[in-house]
C-alpha cells in the first residue's frame, strides 16, 4: 500500500514540530509538506496533492475554513481533518459545511490524530465528542416543530388564535392582562415565523393544536 501523503497546516511552529516528529515515526504516512497559512497550505496542496491535512482553524492571514473550501474545490479527494483548539458553534459548523472529514481538537493524543488519518483513507469520520454533542444538538432541533419551542403559556394563547379570540377575550379566559397577551402574541408570531395572529390561526388548526 502508497504511503499516506499528509500536509500539516498550522500557524504555530511548535505544533508544526510536535506533529511532524510523531508523524515521521509512521511507516505508512508520508509527511510532504508543512504550511503555516491557508495560501502557503492552497500552494502545497496544488503541488503535492496530499490525501490527507491536518488544519488548523484560526490564523494571522484567514481561517482554516476559507483554505478548507478552496483547497476542496481543486482537490475533492482530499480529506480534511480539522486540528484545533475551538469547538464553538461559529467554528464547527462552518468547518464541517466547508468540506471538513474529522474535527478534533489539539488535546487529542498524537496518536489518536494518527489513527484518524488513518480511518479517514477508510472513509471513517472520527469527530471530538464535544463536537459530536453539538452536532447532534443542533439535529434534534432541526427535527423540532416551531410550535414546540413555545411555553406553555404561549400555546395557550396560540390555541386561543386558533379560536379566533381577540386579544380582550384572551386576556379574560387565560386571567392575564391585555398587554401581556400581547407580548405573547409577538412572542408566537416570531417563534413560528409568521407575519400576523391569522396566520397563526391556520397554523395552530393546522398542527392540531386546538382543543
Amino acid at each position: 500500500m502508497d504511503k499516506i501523503k499528509v500536509l500539516i497546516v498550522d500557524d504555530h511552529e511548535m505544533v508544526r514540530l510536535g506533529m511532524r516528529s510523531y508523524l515521521m515515526t509512521e511507516k505508512d504516512i508520508h509527511l510532504v509538506g508543512e504550511a503555516s497559512s491557508g495560501k502557503e497550505a492552497y500552494r502545497l496542496a496544488q503541488e503535492h496533492k496530499p490525501d490527507v491535512i491536518l488544519m488548523d482553524l484560526l490564523m494571522e492571514d484567514g481561517t482554516g475554513i476559507e483554505a478548507t473550501k478552496n483547497i476542496l474545490s481543486i482537490h475533492p479527494d482530499c480529506k480534511v481533518i480539522i486540528l484545533t483548539s475551538y469547538y464553538d458553534d461559529e467554528q464547527v459548523f462552518p468547518a464541517l459545511e466547508a468540506g471538513a472529514h474529522s474535527y478534533l481538537l489539539k488535546t487529542a493524543k498524537a496518536e489518536e490524530v494518527a489513527q484518524a488519518i488513518f480511518k479517514s483513507m477508510n472513509g471513517e469520520v472520527v469527530i471530538e465528542p464535544k463536537v459530536a454533542t453539538k452536532m447532534m444538538n443542533r439535529f434534534r432541533q432541526k427535527d423540532k416543530k416551531p410550535h414546540e419551542e413555545l411555553t406553555e403559556r404561549e400555546l395557550d394563547v396560540l390555541r386561543c388564535l386558533g379560536n379566533g379570540l381577540t386579544n380582550q377575550e384572551i386576556s379574560e379566559k387565560l386571567f392575564i392582562g391585555v398587554k401581556t397577551v400581547k407580548t405573547h402574541v409577538s412572542n408566537i408570531l416570531s417563534k413560528l415565523g409568521v407575519s400576523d395572529r391569522t396566520q397563526a390561526a391556520i397554523y395552530a388548526n393546522r398542527n392540531g393544536l386546538i382543543d
